[in-house]
């Protein structure tokens, strides 16, 4: 077993992308997004069965975590998906699952 100190660096984000992706209301909110679709809070809200207070919560949850970048344009702040984020996280796990440790 080797002594692990410190988290590397490319696993720093990691746990907050699992814990956003770790809860079925904010699963069904990735998932009403179409692909390259932008969506502002009351569109989410439209779509959901959950408040605004609740939505506006799961959406902060996962903007923290790396799944949703968002954007001001004008008055309203438009959410995407940052797959991006997302591939770069999900790949340094699977590049350690696949090392030979």
């Amino acid at each position: 077993m080797k002594s692990v100190r410190d988290i590397p660096q490319e696993w720093k984000d990691i746990s907050d992308l699992f814990v956003a992706l770790g809860d079925e209301h904010r699963q069904r909110i990735l998932l009403s997004f179409e692909s390259g679709e932008q969506l502002s809070i009351r569109q989410i809200v439209e779509a959901s069965t959950l408040s605004r207070t609740a939505v506006t919560h799961h959406l902060k949850v996962l903007e923290q975590g790396g799944a949703l970048k968002s954007q001001k344009v004008g008055k309203e702040v438009l959410f995407g998906i940052d797959k991006h984020h997302m591939q770069i996280a999900l790949q340094n796990v699977l590049h350690y699952i696949n090392e030979d440790i």
